[in-house]
């Protein structure tokens, strides 16, 4: 679904209530709104650049630093596979079919095979406008991404390669800009509750 609320193209609706996973650009709020909206569905958060920085043992920009990029790509790619694993086979909730929420690095959908991987499931696109993500990002702040002489030129170049990946992904989309995290978790968790009721049927395995 679009911004003005229109279905997007090539995505299906959900037929059960799934594991829903939150892509966006650094600065979109995926930590946050997915914190939130985990609450108000009563389920479990994951955020894949912690699993990431566990398993290393240091944080994502020091990964980036002593490890190089490429390294924190494996990992982060192995984290999305075991946490997209570990939700198909997690019967918890059987009442209602609810597994979770799972918010991905803004990178993560680069990588060709987790993109495999999240084909038929809940993905959800927290679109930013520029202005709104460069204020959030604090660009006087250290990223692993944008360091360099010029980081805002950094993150348009960013969000113009990531941004057709983001959409094409997307089966929801939902703008952030001025809106709090509770509102749009509210909004998401209003329209997968919603497509799940019109779909009927059971999810098949992972995909639904």
């Amino acid at each position: 679904m679009t911004r003005s609320g229109q279905p997007a193209s090539g995505a299906a609706a959900p037929r059960s209530l799934p594991l829903v996973i939150l892509i966006g650009p650094p600065g979109a709020g995926k930590t946050t709104v997915g914190a939130t909206l985990a609450t108000r569905l009563g389920v479990g958060f994951t955020d894949t650049d912690a699993v990431v920085e566990a398993a290393a043992g240091k944080p994502v920009a020091d990964i980036f630093v002593t490890d190089g990029e490429p390294e924190f790509r494996r990992l982060e790619r192995e984290a999305v596979a075991a946490a997209l694993a570990a939700a198909g086979n997690d019967t918890t909730v059987p009442e209602t079919g609810q597994i979770g929420v799972l918010g991905l690095g803004g990178g993560a959908v680069l990588d060709e095979q987790t993109r495999a991987r999240l084909a038929g499931h809940a993905v959800v696109y927290l679109a930013t406008g520029f202005t709104e993500l460069a204020k959030r990002v604090g660009l006087d702040r250290p990223r692993p991404l944008l360091i360099g002489t010029n980081p805002r030129a950094q993150l348009k170049s960013l969000l113009e390669q990531r941004l057709p990946v983001y959409e094409g992904l997307a089966w929801l989309t939902v703008s952030t800009d001025n809106r709090k995290p509770d509102e749009i978790a509210a909004q998401i968790a209003a329209e997968v509750a919603a497509a799940a009721e019109g779909g009927g049927g059971e999810r098949p395995g992972r995909q639904w």
